[in-house]
């Protein structure tokens, strides 16, 4: 920690806890600063995934937002600050969750109240790990012009009027995170403004020290000299005392305690936070103070003479040519939110979709990031298209492939398989094409298309659970459920399906894996000994196979398979195929000039 800084432009953290205005003020002040990415790389909302959208300046931004600290730091390796506004009943699980991960290189726990002996126990883990700790009971940090902590240094105009878009030349540390708004409109007024500003926090047992904050910011070269607020309680300041008699600060450094009142009480008095209470004379303010004095600080007769010491310091390493006070120049105009730009007349208004496929604001439209000239110069087909907009990444060539082949042999099955006959009869009845298309789509389920994703999650489930085949059908047969993919109305053990037999023979061919569709042929086996017709259709082909292709390819891991399996994509691999038959059966009919339908008599059972 001593080594020098904590954060940088290009820090990014993780927000656990979703907190929207702390995370706005964050972006906001990243946009002020002119950082080129957001700081807020994830949230972390216990049992929410998805996105949330903020804003970025004027832009609309979706962060990302995980269930778990694990799985945050695996989709955001780069992110090396985790803040935490968990409860104080979280707070110390979820950092120390957050600390055992290694990305994670600092900490900061929000809460007020967190136990003192889970505290203790992040704080000895964060030492052995050489990882920081801020807080508990902290607004946080900030590093002008670069980062800050949530709520740090509070509103917009606030950060301005202490000019903490810029870095300054003043390294400030202080216990307690209200002062520390006071103290940066102050050190803004008598010198060049801050460059890094820590507020460690009130509890008793905070995760790093006032002394652990100064010799860091003694390693910093664009910092010159320390402004330090204690308070009494606690002996914290006298680490402090020791590193400046031990020679380890060559800064100067003005200090003050407050607290120095406390001796105008009779009894004990407690001032806010857990740590602010005396225990004994050398945890008093003005035995603070003298130590301090004593051992080189600058330390000033009262609080109201603060200011003149910060301002004296500055000027004189000025006047020693130690430093130059930083240019001034005019931040960037922060968009105001919509119920404040409501009143004013001035407007952002949110989106109300998220895509992540498509992309048609440049010169021209994208999927999956792919420009559509990139597309068609490359021969792309219809399975790639496919492999795009739903999987959202180039497949290999073979996995295309079986695409297109699934579409082809998918996409019509006759007139009289039901979604066929509604769209037939649809459009006799003179509709349109869209009504037709979608009269028979809407037969699409369980006993009609279907299968295909019930076959693949049923294959699946019992394949990795290790199931032989006898234990799957027999499973399956008490629960009163049909294998789905299991079974067909004309074809036979002895007549079995051409389309399997294509299907199987591609895949046995070209793809690296066909586990799943093995073993779909070992239940086959076993329900042929049952009964004849109990053969694998292509439904539970296409299913199996589809397994094989996400698990051989190496493209998917096991929760996106999961995922995928779950959405229904081999449902929407139907829908597509057997669209292209619908729409022919309709343009087949209005060709035809086909009357409307009326179903015969002779083909009904008038019975009472």
């Amino acid at each position: 920690m001593s080594t020098g800084q904590l954060f940088s432009r290009t820090t990014q953290a993780l927000f656990y806890n979703y907190k929207q205005l702390p995370i706005q003020r964050m972006l906001d002040f990243d946009f002020l600063c002119g950082r080129e990415l957001p700081s807020v790389a994830g949230i972390i909302n216990p049992g929410a995934e998805g996105f949330q959208k903020l804003f970025f300046g004027q832009e609309e931004i979706a962060i990302p937002v995980h269930s778990t600290v694990e799985a945050a730091c695996a989709a955001h390796p780069t992110a090396d600050v985790f803040i935490n506004f968990a409860s104080f009943r979280s707070a110390a699980a979820s950092s120390m969750a957050a600390l055992k991960q290694p990305t994670v290189r600092v900490v900061a726990i929000i809460a007020e109240g967190v136990p003192e002996a889970d505290t203790k126990q992040l704080i000895a883990y964060a030492r052995a790990n050489n990882k920081v700790v801020i807080g508990p009971a902290t607004v946080g940090g900030i590093q002008a012009g670069a980062f800050k902590i949530g709520d740090t240094a509070g509103t917009i105009d606030n950060i301005i009027a202490c000019k903490l878009y810029r870095p300054g030349s003043v390294g400030f540390v202080s216990k307690s995170g209200g002062m520390s708004n006071e103290l940066y409109n102050t050190i803004a007024r008598v010198t060049d403004g801050i460059y890094e500003g820590i507020a460690i926090g009130g509890d008793v047992f905070p995760g790093s020290t006032l002394s652990d904050h100064v010799l860091r910011f003694n390693n910093i070269p664009q910092v010159k000299m320390m402004v330090v607020l204690g308070e009494l309680g606690g002996r914290d300041e006298y680490s402090l005392v020791e590193a400046l008699k031990q020679g380890k600060v060559n800064k100067p450094v003005v200090a003050w305690v407050s607290g120095t009142c406390a001796t105008l009480f009779k009894s004990e008095v407690q001032f806010g936070h857990a740590g602010a209470k005396s225990g004994g004379e050398m945890e008093s303010a003005q035995a603070k103070n003298q130590a301090l004095k004593d051992a080189g600080a600058v330390v000033p007769t009262s609080y109201e003479s603060f200011e003149t010491a910060i301002k004296e310091t500055f000027e004189k390493l000025v006047e020693e040519g130690k430093t130059t006070p930083v240019k001034e120049f005019t931040p960037p105009q922060i968009p105001e939110d919509l119920n404040i730009a409501i009143k004013s007349g001035k407007v952002r208004a949110p989106t109300h979709i998220i895509s992540t496929i498509s992309d048609d604001r440049g010169e021209e439209p994208c999927y999956a990031g792919v420009p559509m000239s990139s597309i068609v110069e490359q021969g792309y087909g219809v399975g790639d298209v496919i492999s795009l907009l739903w999987f959202k990444r180039s497949l290999p060539r073979y996995c295309t492939h079986f695409i297109e082949i699934c579409i082809m042999l998918c996409a019509d099955h006759g007139p009289c398989v039901s979604g066929a006959h509604n769209s037939i009869v649809t459009a006799r009845a003179g509709k349109d094409l869209v009504s037709s298309l979608v009269s028979g789509l809407l037969t699409i389920g369980p006993r009609f298309g279907g299968a295909i994703d019930d076959a693949a999650r049923y294959f699946k489930d019992a394949y990795d659970r290790g199931l032989t085949p006898y234990e799957f059908v027999e499973d399956m047969k008490k629960k009163g459920i049909r294998v789905p993919g299991i079974g067909h109305r004309i074809k036979r053990g002895d007549n079995r399906d051409k389309r399997v037999e294509l299907l199987q023979r591609f895949a046995r061919t070209h793809f690296p894996s066909v586990k799943y569709m093995e073993y779909a042929v070992q239940v086959e086996t076993y329900t042929l000994s049952k009964a004849n017709n109990l053969v694998l259709n292509v439904d539970g082909a296409i299913g199996s196979l589809f397994l094989d292709l996400l698990a051989g390819s190496g493209m998917f891991t096991k929760p996106e398979i999961d995922e995928i399996v779950g959405i229904g994509y081999l449902n929407g691999l139907f829908v597509l195929a057997r669209s292209i038959g619908l729409i022919g059966h309709t343009f087949d009919q209005k060709r035809l000039k086909q009357p409307l339908y009326r179903h015969p008599w002779e083909d009904v059972l008038y019975t009472k």
